[in-house]
Order: C-alpha cells, then sequence, then structure tokens
C-alpha cells in the first residue's frame, strides 16, 4: 500500500489515523480522534475537526469543514462524531456538524455526492447514493434515504423525512416528510407525481411504476382520508414492495407528509 501524501503545512493530530494512499492538501487541518480511509483525498484548507470517520476513497473539497460542534444550544459538550461512507465526494466549503446526545453521531452513506456550500446539520443521516446540490441546508435530525436527489438551495426543516428515489426540485422548502419514489418542489412544497425517471434509471420495472402511480393517485390525489386510502391501496393494489412501502411510509410519518 502506497504512503500517505501530506503537505508539510498540514496539521495533524498525533491521534489521527491515516491509512495508506491517502492525500492531504496544504494548510488542510486534521484533529483529534479522525480517522481518514484508505485513497481518500483531503484539499488545502480542509478541515476534519474532531472525531470524524470517513471511509475509502473518499473527497473533501476545499475548505470544507467535517466534525464541528452542533449549532445546538442543548450540546453540552458530549463526545460525538461524524462519519462519512465509502466513495462520497464532498464539494468545496461544505459543513457536516457532528450529533448530539440524542443519537451522537451525524452519517452520511457511501457513494453520495455533496456539492458545493451544503450544511448537514447535528444527528442527520443521509443513505448511500444521495444527491445534495449546491446550496442545500438541513437543519438537525433530517433522515434522507438512499437515492434521494434534492435540487439546489433547497431547505429541509428539522425531524423531516425524505424517502429513498425522491426527487426534490430547486429552492424548495420542505417542512413535512416527503414520501418515496415522488417528485416534490416549491415554498411551501407540494407533490408533483412520481419520479418515474429516477425509478427508470435506477432499474424500477415499468409493470412496478405503474402499480406506485396507482398507489400515488389514491393517497395524495383521491378525495378519501389517510386511512380511507391506505385500506383502499391494500385491496386494490398489488401489494409490490415498492408500494407497501409507500404506504408503511404514510402511515409511519410523525410530522406528516407533503401531498
Amino acid at each position: 500500500m502506497t504512503a500517505a501524501r501530506i503537505h508539510p503545512t498540514a496539521i495533524i493530530a498525533p491521534d489521527a489515523e491515516i491509512a495508506g494512499n491517502v492525500e492531504i492538501g496544504a494548510f488542510a487541518i486534521i484533529g483529534e480522534g479522525c480517522t481518514i480511509g484508505a485513497g481518500s483525498i483531503i484539499a488545502p484548507r480542509a478541515t476534519l475537526e474532531r472525531n470524524v470517520t470517513l471511509g475509502d476513497s473518499v473527497m473533501v473539497g476545499i475548505g470544507s469543514i467535517l466534525g464541528g460542534a452542533p449549532q445546538d444550544l442543548k450540546y453540552a459538550g458530549e463526545e460525538t462524531s461524524v462519519e462519512i461512507g465509502d466513495g462520497t465526494v464532498i464539494r468545496e466549503y461544505v459543513t457536516v456538524n457532528r450529533g448530539t446526545s440524542h443519537s451522537f453521531k451525524t452519517t452520511v452513506g457511501n457513494n453520495c455526492l455533496l456539492m458545493s456550500y451544503v450544511h448537514i446539520a447535528h444527528d442527520c443521516r443521509l443513505g448511500n447514493n444521495v444527491i445534495l446540490s449546491n446550496v442545500v441546508q438541513l437543519a438537525g435530525h433530517v433522515t434522507i434515504e438512499d437515492r434521494a436527489i434534492l435540487s439546489g438551495l433547497s431547505a429541509v426543516h428539522q425531524f423531516a423525512r425524505i424517502g429513498h428515489h425522491s426527487f426534490i426540485g430547486g429552492m424548495s422548502r420542505v417542512s413535512k416528510d416527503i414520501p418515496p419514489f415522488l417528485k416534490a418542489v416549491g415554498n411551501p412544497v407540494k407533490l408533483y407525481g412520481l419520479n418515474t425517471i429516477g425509478l427508470q434509471r435506477s432499474g424500477i420495472d415499468e409493470g412496478t411504476i405503474r402499480e406506485l402511480k396507482r398507489a400515488y393517485r389514491l393517497l395524495f390525489r383521491s378525495d378519501l382520508n389517510v386511512t380511507q386510502a391506505i385500506e383502499r391501496a391494500q385491496t386494490e393494489i398489488e401489494p409490490l414492495p415498492e408500494v407497501l412501502e409507500l404506504i408503511r411510509f404514510v402511515e409511519a410519518s410523525e410530522r406528516g407528509v407533503v401531498i
């Protein structure tokens, strides 16, 4: 394994763990309790403040700050952390804050793309293959499931949940949960049908997409209340895993779902 390439102006804490084939640029800071996986690249002037774990082949862009203290007045100095999965790309000036005693960590999954100026607050949980476009802002405790895409300048309220394979258009204000497989946009945000293109790109077959469209119309575009719509969906629509997941998401929502 190739040795790490560390610029002489970088500042590295004595207890930091750095795998082979890592590149750390000029004036970067790697703080206490940090671990950097093999093949990762830390650009110049990036900071891993403390208790940050990077998987393999992670890229951290210029000026980004990972592992800063949570911006939560209830935080009392507990030892909390940030975890970033393999293959994730973090572009310029992104901030990812550590967790609080609520969950003790903020996590970003594998193969995500966080574009410039994204902010991820304390206790957020991102799945795999998530894309956050430029200047997306996540408040604390937000959950974003696999393969969701948030377009630029969108903001998400604390504790909101965004289902997988969903797509949120630019400049949206997300204050409620976004169910999986759907498109949403606006201020306030509204649903605009199935994320058909995203589903097709992910290899979801046409039969499943057809049943999801039927479920969408029953749950969100009928005159039925939520309970009635779920009952109808459970009896009239083929119980495919994706359909059942959509129904369960609506049933489990604590903030309420966008319509």
